[in-house]
């Protein structure tokens, strides 16, 4: 009897996944061509000269940036250029395509833009962004920033920390973990159309231990402006010992809950991804090392540091 594999709606077929010596074959075709010189930003299979690149920046609250640098989080590599961060992207909601997600979110209306707090949190409700920003103080930090797909960056954003806001809604005892869910529109947003089998809207979760880490930032600028679209604006999460997936875009829900919530790339591939999904480069990727990542921007490749060289700061959250 013939075996039929019936997919689900959201399955990811086959032909839509890279293979990864399709990956690594472009790498070596874009440094053979030079395209990793400081005057060119690397795209997904495409090269542009800085000069003609302008970062589109939504307009934001008087006074907000650029915010004071936090000194305490300080990293030894350099910052990768703005023109070149802006150009790298993983924000499927508008394309797989690294290097043209800029180009596909003019439609995205960041403002006004609110968030829903609920579950077991004492000021439930719908707050707005702006007043959040009014309430709590923003700081610029430095991070390493490192994706599941071995590339890295290093990035300063600006923000405030997740625990400011954790603080001020109260959750209760019950609440053992954070759930995030990002926007769904459409209309406003091409991917969601052209890549229909995913279960959008995206969705992630901390555990509340991690959620109230000092490193945890919820952020809303980057290289002392406001955050581009292409970034996750309006606000968005960065977890720098995590890998990228897990630092959530484009925020409009925050749930407090007892039980472990599900996350989007869980969900699909638990083989893959893990709810955790903490830099570790002595645990590869089934279909790549994490040994090692390639620096964007300038192509070099470097071993990866446990937690992402944030140990000292979170491993005593993990046993």
């Amino acid at each position: 009897m013939a075996f039929i594999q019936i997919p689900k709606g959201w399955h990811l077929p086959d032909h839509a996944v890279t293979p990864e010596h399709m990956y690594m074959n472009r790498r070596r075709f874009m440094q053979a061509m030079g395209i990793a010189g400081a005057s060119t930003i690397l795209g997904a299979g495409c090269a542009i000269a800085e000069d003609e690149f302008v970062v589109e920046v939504p307009p934001s609250l008087p006074g907000l940036y650029p915010a004071a640098r936090n000194e305490k989080y300080t990293v030894t590599r350099e910052l990768t250029r703005e023109k070149v961060a802006a150009r790298y992207n993983n924000f499927y909601e508008f394309t797989t395509n690294k290097g043209k997600v800029h180009e596909l979110t003019d439609k995205f209306e960041v403002h006004p833009w609110q968030i829903e707090i609920s579950g077991f949190v004492e000021k439930s409700g719908t707050y707005d962004l702006d007043d959040l920003l009014k309430r709590f103080p923003l700081e610029e930090r430095v991070y390493r920033f490192r994706c599941v797909e071995a590339w890295a960056m290093t990035v300063p954003w600006t923000g405030f920390p997740m625990k400011a806001l954790i603080d001020y809604v109260q959750p209760t005892s019950a609440a053992k973990y954070v759930r995030m869910v990002t926007f769904h529109r459409p209309e406003q947003a091409p991917g969601i159309k052209a890549q229909s089998w995913y279960p959008w809207p995206y969705f992630e979760g901390l555990t509340m231990a991690e959620a109230t880490n000092e490193l945890t930032l919820l952020a809303t600028g980057i290289y002392g402006h406001a955050m581009p679209k292409q970034h996750g604006a309006p606000i968005r999460l960065v977890a720098p010992w995590k890998y990228g997936f897990k630092s959530i875009k484009s925020i409009v829900k925050i749930e407090f809950t007892k039980q472990q919530p599900p996350t989007f790339w869980n969900e699909l591939a638990p083989a893959e991804y893990d709810f955790w999904a903490n830099v570790n480069p002595d645990v590869p990727h089934p279909r790549w090392s994490q040994a090692t990542e390639r620096l964007i921007g300038t192509m070099a490749r470097v071993p990866t540091q446990r937690y992402n060289g944030y140990g000292e700061y979170v491993a005593h959250l993990y046993g």
